[in-house]
């Protein structure tokens, strides 16, 4: 067998999402890690112009400008990139937090402005949302490394339900991360009706209508004025 085709088989091989993240280590050289985010911004691009099943890896180096053979430095794969780029693009939307309330802080206003956050996030990555869900639907190893990866919206936002049941402010008759689970999720199909579906709401009316349901159920009252 060819050096060519040896390199060919095993990539193959390796190919396929998984829920671990790659063993191999980060570039150590600026020209290095330059390269790995010009790769996955080019990637980015490419999936969403072309559509995961229709993508090249020919056609990532080629907007990335480097040779082909390049990519296997770093990375293994088309679902490895996939993968990379849907961490960059999750890391950018990981919107505030609902924080702690201290002194005059209002927690309502904190849910308005992390909800106000990731909507205008979703927005700006609204294609490769689409596209995530699509791979979702054709990849179980896919879905549950999206699935896994979800998990830090609802910890995070779990871990500051219950800071405000502590606090008083927050009814402690919901289980924090379930709470966090189903509210969160009411927020990311919202942005996903209007983003990729096309629902006719602008951003104020949603991010009005997501706060008071959230304040609703954790049965949070905004200061009075």
């Amino acid at each position: 067998m060819s050096s060519s085709a040896e390199s060919t088989t095993r990539h193959r091989r390796s190919a396929g999402f998984s829920g671990e993240a790659p063993s191999r280590e980060l570039p150590t050289t600026p020209r290095g890690l330059r390269t790995r985010a010009n790769l996955i911004d080019a990637a980015r691009v490419v999936f969403e112009r072309d559509g995961f099943l229709d993508a090249r890896l020919v056609d990532i180096t080629t907007e990335a400008g480097i040779s082909a053979g390049s990519f296997y430095t770093y990375f293994d794969s088309k679902e490895e990139i996939f993968s990379a780029v849907q961490a960059e693009v999750e890391k950018e939307m990981l919107h505030p937090d609902v924080r702690a309330v201290t002194g005059g802080d209002d927690p309502v206003a904190l849910i308005r402005e992390a909800n106000r956050a990731y909507l205008e996030s979703y927005q700006r990555y609204a294609p490769f949302m689409r596209l995530m869900e699509q791979v979702a639907n054709i990849d179980d190893n896919f879905r549950d490394l999206r699935r896994k990866r979800g998990e830090a919206f609802v910890e995070r936002n779990a871990k500051s339900i219950k800071q405000l049941q502590d606090q008083g402010i927050a009814t402690k008759d919901v289980d924090p991360v379930l709470a966090s689970f189903f509210l969160s999720g009411m927020v990311a199909r919202a942005a996903y009706s209007r983003f990729v579906l096309g629902e006719d709401w602008t951003i104020e009316e949603m991010v009005d209508s997501l706060t008071q349901l959230w304040a609703n159920a954790l049965k949070i009252s905004a200061p009075s004025t």
